[in-house]
């Protein structure tokens, strides 16, 4: 009986951890899918691969380093990102610039920028009260300069993600009516600034979310092939590597934002099923973490991490599907992306982190 608990408790805490790797696994097969026979994305998955290696020896260092070292670390680690999101803008020039070229890796600061702005927030707000007119104001200063940096890459989604990791942590901080409120019409005050500053692509994607049919052969192909591909799978899938929607390249970026049309394509109503059974005992988890423990740093840091996995899900789900406007999102540990997938490790691994000191203490 006491072994039987024994292992219990090791599976439990290992529980988080499982679900991830089942996840990254999935992932794999899918971007294995995606670029079987297609000799420009072959290379995605043995990159991904090589990622996932990479990832599991930072997280293997990472496991003995305790998350309230992150708290010590937070201002640090703040400037040094903001520095890189400059840098990226001064690299890229004028156009698009998300990445610094590292030899054949393409470093995405904004990336490592969403869990650097949940230690952040999570620091400063952990030994404050939110209701306090200037703690309120400093949390939307310290969201407000990289959300603007980002903006200006121009990188619309994450942008977007760190508003929704800024209300998570604001909410689980204790967050006031009246705060909301003030926080919505100044976010509508703001949205014609927003809009104009869009570039003319961002604004065509918010367009023919409203109106798919405004531009069906350009900025509304993606959605109507997406919808296609999701269909096309049926109940049961058109089997593994044989979906002919990504196969035939009808459906652009589906080793990324629309790699979720692969899974509904090849493995159906079924398969989606599943994998929507995977994200929630995903979540469920997290949200035990947060229940558990009692340290309010540790409460934040994990709400945080919460709200980014569970608004890159519903979005990157939603924008294949017509629900949202397609701006770019990965769907965590499934979608190619080097930095993505790091920052979605470093994140599960502070979660186990808190998991694990809660128990003890």
């Amino acid at each position: 009986m006491r072994i039987f608990r024994y292992l219990k408790s090791k599976f439990d805490s290992y529980f988080l951890l499982i679900l991830t790797y089942i996840l990254i696994f999935t992932g794999l097969l899918l971007l294995y899918s995606a670029s079987k026979g297609v000799i420009s994305k072959s290379g995605f998955f043995i990159k991904q691969c090589i990622w996932v290696v990479a990832g599991t020896g930072i997280i293997s260092f990472l496991k003995g380093v305790n998350y309230r070292e992150l708290k010590r670390s937070a201002v640090f680690l703040y400037f040094i990102i903001l520095f890189f999101l400059m840098l990226v803008l001064l690299v890229g020039g004028k156009g698009v610039s998300r990445w610094i070229k590292l030899g054949w890796f393409n470093f995405q600061p904004s990336e490592f920028a969403k869990f650097v702005l949940i230690v952040t927030l999570a620091s400063y707000l952990s030994n404050k009260s939110v209701r306090r007119f200037s703690v309120f104001v400093g949390s939307m200063i310290i969201v407000g300069i990289p959300f603007f940096l980002v903006l200006m890459q121009p990188n619309l989604g994450t942008a977007f993600i760190f508003i929704f990791i800024f209300l998570g942590i604001l909410y689980q901080a204790g967050m006031s009516k009246k705060q909301f409120f003030a926080l919505f019409f100044f976010v509508l005050l703001l949205s014609p600034v927003l809009w104009f500053g869009m570039k003319p692509y961002q604004r065509e994607r918010i367009l023919t979310f409203i109106n798919p049919g405004r531009d069906p052969l350009g900025a509304g192909y993606n959605l109507l092939q997406s919808k296609i591909t999701i269909g096309s799978g049926g109940f049961l899938g058109k089997g593994f590597l044989k979906g002919t929607q990504t196969k035939l390249a009808f459906l652009p970026e589906y080793h990324t934002d629309f790699i979720f049309c692969i899974l509904a394509e090849e493995f159906g109503f079924i398969g989606v099923i599943l994998l929507l059974f995977l994200y929630y005992l995903f979540f469920k988890k997290i949200v035990e973490i947060i229940s558990f423990t009692s340290d309010k740093f540790a409460q934040l840091l994990a709400s945080g991490i919460l709200t980014l996995f569970l608004s890159q899900f519903a979005i990157n789900i939603g924008m294949t599907m017509g629900l949202f406007p397609v701006v770019g999102i990965p769907l965590p540990f499934i979608s190619y992306g080097g930095s993505s997938l790091l920052t979605s490790l470093i994140c599960v691994i502070f979660l186990k982190n808190i998991q694990d000191s809660s128990t003890i203490f």
